[in-house]
């Protein structure tokens, strides 16, 4: 019977992993709007949140496709992704009122953004290049993020500010690496 379970489960996750595909979210250029720059960027819907029982199988299967992941510009493209669906978690959860799981997360999510510009230089000296266009919607988002991080920054509680700032910090560490690409 547990054997029975695991393969169903197994078969489940590895259906899972086939069927999720790997995608670039569309970006447009900046805007200003009333003297504040908006940025137009479109962030992936992120699914099941942290709160969720079931976010455990999605953390297991995003581990799984960055264990699975072997070429640097598809990990770059993966890590873009998890940290796009993270910073959209983000701004679901402080809606629902969870503010520290809300900075958890979008930490989580720059975290994984801070790994690209690495994983780009990387792939730059093996000799294959990352194109113009990918390194541009990855410079949108970003933007986005530091948008977004402001934006949370303004409902954050008092006890979560130091965590928000270090955010903004590692946003603002991620734009100089990809100033240099």
């Amino acid at each position: 019977m547990i054997r029975k379970l695991s393969i169903g489960f197994f078969s489940l996750l590895f259906l899972t992993l086939i069927l999720s595909g790997f995608y670039l979210v569309d970006f447009c250029q900046k805007t200003t709007v009333f003297g504040q720059e908006k940025v137009f960027y479109t962030l992936p819907y992120p699914g099941i949140l942290p709160d969720h029982p079931l976010y455990i199988v999605k953390a297991v299967r995003d581990k799984l496709m960055d264990i699975l992941t072997r070429n640097y510009l598809k990990k770059a493209n993966l890590y873009l992704l998890f940290s796009d669906k993270r910073v959209n978690m983000a701004i679901m959860l402080s809606k629902k009122g969870k503010n520290k799981l809300a900075v958890t997360t979008f930490a989580k999510g720059e975290k994984y953004f801070l790994k690209i510009p690495d994983l780009l230089l990387t792939s730059k000296k093996q000799g294959v290049g990352s194109s113009t266009e990918l390194i541009e919607i990855i410079k949108t988002s970003n933007a986005k993020h530091l948008e977004i991080a402001n934006d949370l920054l303004k409902t954050t509680p008092a006890s979560q500010l130091k965590t928000m700032e270090g955010v903004i910090q590692i946003n603002q560490e991620i734009k100089e690496k990809l100033k240099k690409l």
